[in-house]
């Protein structure tokens, strides 16, 4: 069965994404905010383009048999999606693909982020390895897989730092 709708579809997702976060950033600007540590930003976003680009190339010509496997990978991925939509609409206009922080703000703690601190980066993780096992591309599982963990270590690093001195982050979610 053909699977080449999947990375246009994929494509279509992050820039359905990036227009919300450009305007939410605009609102939070708007209100005070401004970004920080930009720096993030091109090696994020250079990672997911190399990232579609390297599964695209990798699983050429798109086809793989309709099996429990891929029904499994499938399934799997509509609940990541879902959970990627469920963090959109919980934090709402506060949603970005970049530090974007309105000093003094409160965060917010609804959705599952009452369960964990950064469901958004553990949705990319589940897609990095899910996407690549669905388009049975091994070689952009393992390399992205890991130089994503090493590009979100860092961010989560420098967001929670930002969080931390500018909102009641510590209060949200004491310790470490």
């Amino acid at each position: 069965m053909s699977f080449a709708w999947v990375v246009p579809v994929v494509v279509l997702q992050r820039l359905i994404e990036l227009y919300l976060s450009r305007r939410n950033r605009q609102i939070l600007c708007a209100r005070g905010g401004r970004e920080y540590h930009a720096e993030t930003f091109p090696a994020m976003a250079g990672l997911h383009v190399l990232f579609i680009a390297s599964l695209a190339v990798e699983s050429y010509p798109w086809r793989f048999p309709l099996n429990a496997f891929t029904w499994c990978c499938l399934a799997a991925l509509a609940i990541v999606t879902a959970g990627r939509y469920w963090v959109i609409a919980s934090l709402g206009e506060y949603w970005n693909v970049r530090i974007v922080l309105v000093p003094g703000d409160l965060v917010k703690r609804r959705g599952p982020y009452r369960i964990m601190r950064h469901p958004n980066y553990l949705i990319i993780i589940l897609e990095f390895f899910f996407l690549p096992l669905l388009m049975r591309a091994p070689v952009t599982l393992v390399v992205f897989s890991l130089a994503n963990l090493f590009v979100l270590r860092k961010r989560i690093r420098l967001e929670e730092n930002a969080l931390r001195e500018l909102t009641d982050y510590n209060e949200k979610f004491p310790g470490r």
